[in-house]
């Protein structure tokens, strides 16, 4: 078919040519934003006079039309057409004739292709953020019914203090928490109308800014039309969110596939969100998890894509911008593919709540709290960690653990150790006694995952 802007031009686009240029083949998935804008342009024009009402209502009428058409199946989005854009204006010439090519009045697509990716990114932006806010209800669910799960907790993957699970999965809750935030930030700044700033210096139309940033939900008009045709740092910006979201997700994935593990059996992976092997009947692997983790690359070669891309662009538009959607199509694909499947995987995983209180118990989490026992009754502490620490070589030659020891043994170490010692160092004691805000004492924990449902409640009540 011919191209919408062939006037100028006396010869065809070569095949290889146009196939190299066209982005029909990935920004088809713009229709919606595209038809969206169209629409609201239309009426704008219709308003300020520069085509009549008629001709806004029949544009209005047949993009709606078109709209329908499209995603009921009717009106497939084909390669021969070279954008999204020259299919949608297309179509509406076709069905209306002559007032269908007034929709472009006081529009180039320089503008238009920013306002349907803003569009676009916006919508996408809060689907993320929604899902988001699931995965956070999953997680303090999970927090509300372990806050008496005892575990290690560990530093260089070394059993170091006992915590809970709840304790354990609050840190995650407050890095998803942080995330949300950054996708509320995303969404203020990308939150503004770019429709109307023509290929770069605006045009000479009275055109409606502040009527069409209105009718399609923005805050307001960019102030800078060569900026709002060559801006992509709301895609870079959001592209950055979901490359942190993905790092979250990858290093609590890690933590799941180690506790899934035969060494540790922390956890039991659900049939359904796991494979097994081709060859060794007895393996059960969390396929989820690893894609998850081996997805996160994906997302930051994305980012790191666009920026590159844009890092030596002259302003106004170039074609190189062009290059902006795939990568950003699939960091946005494969972020709310992970949230989603990562959230259904973790509401069916059983906890094996024994096994993680014998680890805490076995690995010497309570060292610290013994330490603490023998400064209490007058010990240097510098004197008393090197007291425990002798004494859990010792425990470790006799396979034992610090509870386990007698009172005359343990006085071999130290005079100052007394029966109370067994108290002071037991699980309970060692995680109950902690109760700073943040710490995994459950009275705290209580008190914080309070605060947590009220913050997400009031998140969930606050969508816009």
């Amino acid at each position: 078919m011919a191209q919408l802007w062939g006037g100028r031009f006396v010869k065809e686009t070569d095949e290889a040519v146009k196939a190299f240029n066209d982005s029909i083949g990935f920004d088809k998935r713009l229709y919606r934003d595209d038809i969206k804008g169209s629409i609201a342009h239309a009426q704008m024009l219709g308003e300020q006079g520069i085509i009549t009402e008629e001709e806004a209502s029949k544009i209005t009428k047949e993009l709606t039309a078109i709209l329908f058409d499209v995603e009921s199946g009717a009106l497939p989005v084909t390669n021969e057409y070279e954008d999204i854009h020259s299919f949608v204006e297309a179509n509406l010439i076709e069905r209306i004739g002559d007032t269908g090519k007034k929709l472009h009045t006081g529009r180039s697509r320089n503008d238009q292709v920013a306002l349907d990716m803003k569009l676009y990114t916006r919508r996408m932006t809060r689907e993320i953020r929604d899902q988001l806010l699931e995965l956070l209800d999953t997680v303090l669910a999970i927090m509300e019914k372990n806050t008496d799960t005892y575990m290690p907790g560990f530093t260089h993957l070394q059993k170091a203090q006992p915590t809970t699970l709840a304790h354990h999965f609050g840190a995650y809750f407050e890095m998803f928490k942080r995330d949300k935030g950054r996708l509320d930030d995303c969404l203020k700044r990308m939150n503004y109308c770019p429709l109307g700033s023509g290929a770069l210096a605006g045009t000479t139309y009275p055109l409606d800014r502040d009527m069409v940033s209105e009718l399609l939900g923005f805050d307001a008009p960019t102030l800078n039309s060569m900026d709002s045709v060559s801006d992509r740092d709301y895609l870079i910006e959001l592209m950055a969110a979901l490359s942190i979201i993905m790092m979250h997700l990858s290093r609590f994935a890690e933590e799941l596939i180690i506790w899934n593990s035969n060494e540790y059996r922390f956890i039991e992976m659900d049939d359904a969100f796991s494979t097994g092997s081709s060859i060794m009947p007895q393996k059960k692997n969390p396929d989820i998890c690893e894609l998850v983790r081996g997805k996160t690359g994906r997302v930051y070669g994305d980012l790191m894509s666009l920026l590159t891309t844009m890092k030596g662009l002259p302003l106004a538009y170039n074609k190189d911008m062009q290059e902006d959607k795939e990568p950003a199509f699939d960091a946005i694909d494969t972020a709310k593919a992970c949230i989603s499947l990562f959230s259904a995987m973790l509401s069916t995983i059983t906890f094996r709540k024994e096994v993680m209180r014998l680890s805490a118990v076995r690995g010497f989490t309570n060292a610290t709290d013994a330490a603490d026992y023998l400064v209490v009754k007058g010990v240097p502490f510098r004197d008393a960690h090197g007291i425990i620490g002798r004494l859990v070589l010792h425990c470790i030659d006799e396979n034992k653990g610090i509870e386990d020891m007698s009172i005359r043994e343990l006085k071999e170490f130290s005079p100052a150790f007394d029966e109370d010692v067994y108290d002071a160092v037991s699980l309970g004691t060692c995680v109950e006694k902690r109760l700073t805000l943040g710490a995994p004492g459950q009275e705290m924990m209580k008190k914080v995952i309070e605060i947590e449902k009220k913050w997400l409640k009031e998140a969930v009540d606050s969508r816009r």
